[in-house]
């Protein structure tokens, strides 16, 4: 029957024609033997539905939307009439074969029907695509795909979901056993729940996913209770680590992409944040073993495994240093050991002995240092505080803040002050502060903390450094403005005030003719600049940078000034011995046995010396080292260390008895007549608040004072 043959087609003949066409799709879903739809089929039921569409407007329409659904309800349900039309599906539905169905098998066949499904939703689609695309979209209505996956959510697996939950659940635990699963019929089953939400995640995570993680703690926390007792740390990282990977290769083969951040998180959660504790400090193989016992690939699976928990490297970089600080202390007991046994009193052994001392202590801090680069990945935790991390300036002012606060619990404040000038001297003089604000941040916060006077030297040490430079930037100009004054070497003097800064060595050191010089030059020049001052030379502070040709190669050397006095006589000498350096330079024996030892038995060997010891001795002999070479072409060559401590708190006692002879006075003009105990404990008032412990020989006379007796201070 043509349509051209009709003008209208009756509703009921009309749904019986596309009827055919539908049973059609359905045979070839099911896998009967049916021809496929030709072009003239697919054109033939489209202009059908078109014709009933157009031409039964007022009640086709409306009929029609109720049997296309009722089709697919009908093939899902296990009815065979709807409302009076006969629509044979055959005896296999989609809900009675599911149902009959368990586990892996109910699987296969949901996503068989599933697909089928799909395929049958898009050719009906198609098939009535007039009325989708006119008549549903004017009304606002679902759209007919829509409509079709609606149906099988609350027809098929609105009743199955739990079912097919648990069945792929099981399978996941399966293979965590170790047993090989279907993964891509897994994927298949998965793929439903994500689309069953058209666009929406709600059904994969509350259908499926809050089961699957619930279940995933359960694994792990049964796993790991067993492994927490069996297994040594390492083997439970490596176990650890082994399962973390293969929950990333279930995400990749057949779990949605936005479960990985949830999963992981469960199974760190069970393996390494419930147990961190008992794992890390394990007996014989937890984080200090591994620390002991340089398990340096096993330090670095703990920092990832337990980088990747919340606050997880807390514990480690705790532990980390506690070992550490247990190994430094260790050391520094053996030197102390070492200092007070009673053989070793000779200089050259104590020396020998402090020189071992911090051979060790650097070798531990390279040995821990590379454990923080290579194990712990140059993480900051793992640095000690400011080495690692560069701070912002709020953040420095704002421990400079706390620091100074701390000072009001020192008792010594007046010794604390005198070792804060002392380092401050050293940045200030060997450019190692890192910013001159800072620098002047701290002592504005010392003066409000402890008073003008406290701060009233370094801050004068700061105001030297600016006028040096001035001063420095005028003698430059007057070089270039009198030609006849060139020192013949670059000359950089920085000119302090002799009050402000700690009290420094100064020997009448002979220096070379080269230097000389130099010298006459800047007196020459302060001179113009004032006559009422007397400059005195500190060349313990000089540094030089002087070019050494050795035969390898030419290389510069920064050294000291007394270093570079010691080289320069090797000029016009090829062997000297200890005592013709000695009378040479006009040193002591300290300092001659520091700088000859810095050139000859240290890292670099600028000098040969006979005999080859490692120490220095006065019938020593010294020649210059031509073959001396290095990878760099400048290096700077240090002098030991001196330790200042016994001279800082000498210095600081001599000034704590001007400090009470000052009281004294101050007391003794206002009160006239004082009791003696009563003449102490003001001094210990006036005095407390910059150190606590009063001498008493410091006040009293020559002769005993009893504590009732008075002081009285004379008439002038």
């Amino acid at each position: 029957m043509s349509m051209s043959e009709r003008k209208t087609i009756d509703l009921e003949q009309g749904w019986d024609f596309m009827q055919k066409g539908i049973m059609k799709l359905k045979n070839i879903l099911e896998g009967l033997p049916e021809p496929q739809f030709s072009s003239e089929d697919y054109m033939m039921l489209y202009t059908s539905i078109s014709w009933l569409a157009t031409h039964n407007y007022d009640h086709g329409l409306e009929c029609l939307i109720p049997k296309l659904i009722t089709v697919m309800h009908q093939r899902m349900m296990n009815k065979d009439t709807y409302h009076g039309y006969s629509t044979y599906w055959g005896k296999r539905k989609v809900l009675p074969s599911l149902r009959e169905k368990h586990d892996e098998f109910m699987l296969r066949e949901l996503v068989k029907r599933w697909a089928n499904h799909k395929i049958m939703v898009r050719w009906l689609s198609r098939f009535f695509h007039y009325l989708d695309r006119y008549f549903i979209a004017r009304r606002s209505l679902p759209p007919l795909n829509e409509v079709g996956l609606t149906c099988f959510r609350d027809l098929v697996y609105k009743e199955l979901s739990g079912k097919v939950r648990d069945a792929v659940i099981s399978l996941i635990d399966q293979e965590r056993e170790g047993e090989q699963i279907d993964r891509a019929l897994l994927k298949n089953v998965l793929d439903i729940f994500v689309e069953i939400g058209m666009g929406q995640m709600d059904h994969y995570e509350n259908d499926f996913e809050a089961a699957m993680l619930k279940d995933t703690s359960a694994y792990y926390s049964r796993k790991a209770s067993n492994w927490i007792l069996e297994d040594s740390c390492p083997d439970y990282m490596l176990k650890a680590e082994e399962c973390l990977k293969r929950e990333k290769d279930r995400v990749a083969h057949y779990l949605h992409s936005s479960s990985e951040p949830k999963l992981l998180e469960k199974v760190q959660h069970e393996l390494l944040s419930v147990y961190a504790n008992q794992l890390l400090e394990k007996e014989h193989s937890g984080c200090h073993a591994l620390l002991r016992d340089d398990k340096v690939e096993d330090l670095s699976r703990m920092f990832r495994l337990f980088s990747k928990i919340p606050r997880g490297l807390d514990p480690v970089s705790s532990i980390f240093k506690q070992h550490v600080t247990a190994e430094g202390m260790a050391l520094v007991k053996l030197a102390e050991d070492a200092a007070s046994n009673k053989k070793a009193e000779k200089k050259d052994i104590i020396g020998l002995q402090e020189q071992v001392f911090v051979r060790k202590v650097i070798e531990l801090h390279d040995k821990y240092l590379a454990y923080v680069n290579e194990c712990f990945q140059n993480h900051t935790l793992f640095h000690k505080k400011g080495g690692s991390e560069k701070l912002s300036d709020e953040a420095i002012e704002e421990t400079l803040e706390k620091v100074v606060k701390l000072l009001a619990y020192i008792s010594d404040k007046d010794l604390f002050a005198e070792f804060y000038r002392k380092k401050l001297a050293r940045r200030l003089l060997f450019d190692k502060s890192a910013n001159d604000d800072h620098e002047r941040s701290i002592l504005t916060k010392l003066k409000q903390q402890c008073g003008g006077q406290f701060t009233s030297k370094m801050e004068g040490m700061v105001t030297d450094l600016t006028l040096a430079k001035e001063n420095q930037t005028s003698f430059e100009e007057y070089l270039s403005n009198n030609p006849n004054a060139d020192p013949g070497i670059d000359l950089t003097v920085t000119v302090l005030t002799t009050g402000f800064w700690p009290s420094y060595k100064s020997f009448d050191l002979n220096l070379p003719a080269e230097m000389v010089r130099c010298v006459e030059v800047f007196k020459e020049f302060y001179q113009t600049k004032t006559k009422h001052r007397k400059l005195t030379w500190i060349y313990s502070l000089g540094t030089c940078n002087i070019s050494g040709k050795f035969e390898p190669k030419t290389m510069e050397l920064i050294v000291t000034t007394y270093q570079a006095s010691a080289l320069l006589l090797f000029n016009s000498s090829d062997r000297l011995s200890y005592s013709e350096i000695m009378t040479q330079l006009n040193l002591s024996d300290d300092d001659v046995i520091r700088l000859l030892h810095s050139l000859s038995c240290a890292k670099y060997k600028i000098l040969n010396k006979e005999p080859s010891t490692k120490t220095i001795s006065s019938t020593d002999y010294f020649e210059f080292n031509a073959k001396f070479t290095d990878k760099m072409r400048r290096i700077k060559i240090p002098l030991p260390p001196v330790d200042e401590k016994k001279k800082v708190i000498e210095d600081v006692d001599k000034d704590r008895r001007y400090a009470i002879d000052a009281s004294i006075v101050r007391i003794m003009k206002s009160r006239k007549v004082l009791n003696y105990q009563q003449l102490v404990m003001e001094c210990v008032e006036q005095l407390g608040r910059m150190f606590k412990e009063l001498k008493c020989l410091y006040i009293l006379p020559p002769y005993p004072v009893p504590s009732d007796d008075f002081v009285s201070m004379p008439v002038c």
